[in-house]
């Protein structure tokens, strides 16, 4: 899995809306304006929307990744 390598802060807010909304559908529908971005052009929106579609499996796994600090 790749993990994100750069997060806003309003991303996470995003991601986090996104889950609370749609539950676990919430990666599916990031994953899909990604790709709406993606057909339009927009390179940046599409790597943004990755990346809150990799945020939001992160956040909605039970088991963590990375170091605990």
């Amino acid at each position: 899995m790749n993990l994100p390598i750069f997060v806003q802060s309003k991303d996470a807010i995003i991601a986090q809306s996104l889950i609370d909304e749609m539950g676990m559908l919430a990666s599916v529908e990031a994953n899909e304006r990604a790709h709406k971005y993606r057909d339009l052009g927009n390179y940046i929106l599409f790597a943004r929307w990755r990346q809150i579609e990799r945020l939001i499996i992160i956040l909605s796994n039970k088991v963590t990744f990375g170091t605990i600090h």
